[in-house]
């Protein structure tokens, strides 16, 4: 239990460190990807780049 949570927390402090750089590449601004302001606040749901990204991941597992 406790391996997997250090699994998941240590993949979500790597995408959190790589967000900007994606970002500058183009990764969240995709069709599909959703970006709104509620309560001054600006919220970003990446849906398309979430599954491009899970596609790569995927096809460099399989091919590791």
């Amino acid at each position: 239990m406790l391996r997997w949570f250090l699994v998941v927390f240590l993949a979500l402090m790597f995408i959190s460190w790589l967000s900007p750089m994606l970002r500058r590449i183009g990764f969240g601004k995709l069709p599909g990807d959703l970006r709104f302001r509620w309560r001054g606040r600006e919220w970003d749901i990446p849906l398309a780049s979430t599954l491009l990204l899970s596609f790569v991941a995927s096809l460099i597992a399989k091919f590791i």
